[in-house]
């Protein structure tokens, strides 16, 4: 079997490349093919530790389970906000998976299938998470220079990330929500916890009110962490739980269905990318965007 390598392969060891390219293949057995000489790049044995570069054939013998490429299926394209330095922006949907079968990434696989070249170690994914029930943006990779990029910049706390979301009760002046928060990975859910423990996570937001309607809240949440449910339990522990959002202690409305959390604006470099939030008409999250455009253009 023969591989061609693209741009996104170039300099990267061989054993990395083959470890990416045959993902049903163990690590120790893609080391003994090499050791035995049985790959061979441009035609001569390699070691595990060559550089390859662009356009270069690795031929390497039949492995038994060694499961066919074929082309992803054609999928309804996502709502792409913008494009640049090796990343994609993308509007998710509210109660779209972002990993899966049929998710927001398979969708962005698809439409990426015949815009990039080809890649032996490099696939196009998403480089941070938004739950399920949540909408907005989320950043994908296009190229590895992009996403060793954009994953520098999230380590050094460099990517500026805002939410919008609706939550009961009134905030009349802005907030900053600082806790230690535990993840319980068998119900899923996130905990704060009144000081500092083993395994628990600082978690910063900033938060601003920007209209109200009744017992409900339309607020702004700036993150400095980005930890797992992170605004809603602590939104939930700071008394205004997301309204809708049953699991963290909030009411169910009957004017919404679920909870309304938007990934609105991402910030880095000198890029500031926005997302368009969804708005059902005379919605809560509706009237609440109506009150606020009253005052300022949104």
């Amino acid at each position: 079997m023969d591989l061609i390598t693209g741009e996104n392969d170039n300099g990267r060891r061989l054993d990395r490349i083959l470890r990416k390219a045959l993902p049903d293949q163990s690590l120790p057995l893609i080391h003994r093919l090499i050791r035995q000489k049985k790959v061979l790049v441009n035609g001569k044995p390699a070691v595990a530790g060559d550089r390859i570069v662009t356009g270069a054939t690795i031929s390497i013998p039949s492995l038994k389970g060694q499961k066919n490429v074929f082309p992803l299926p054609k999928l309804p394209a996502p709502e792409i906000i913008w494009q640049g330095s090796g990343l994609l922006a993308v509007n998710k949907p509210a109660g779209l998976s972002v990993h899966g079968h049929g998710s927001l990434d398979s969708m962005v696989r698809s439409y990426l299938t015949d815009k990039l070249s080809l890649s032996l170690s490099f696939k196009p994914g998403p480089l941070h998470r938004l739950d399920k029930p949540s909408s907005g943006i989320v950043v994908f990779s296009t190229s590895l220079e992009g996403a060793r990029l954009f994953s520098l910049l999230m380590r050094e706390r460099k990517v500026k990330k805002t939410y919008l979301a609706v939550v009961e009760g009134k905030i009349k002046t802005e907030e900053i929500w600082q806790d230690e928060l535990v993840r319980d990975r068998e119900t899923k859910k996130t905990y704060v916890l009144q000081k500092k423990s083993c395994g628990s996570k600082e978690a910063v937001t900033k938060v601003m009110s920007l209209a109200t309607d009744g017992d409900y809240s339309l607020i702004k949440a700036e993150i400095a962490t980005g930890r797992t449910h992170q605004i809603r339990a602590q939104s939930a522990e700071h008394g205004h739980p997301l309204a809708g959002d049953v699991k963290y202690g909030g009411a169910r409305s009957s004017q919404m269905s679920g909870f309304f959390l938007h990934a609105w604006k991402i910030e880095f470099l000198e890029y500031s990318i926005e997302a368009p939030p969804p708005l059902i008409h005379g919605s809560l999250p509706y009237r609440l965007f109506e009150r606020f455009s009253e005052g300022e253009n949104f």
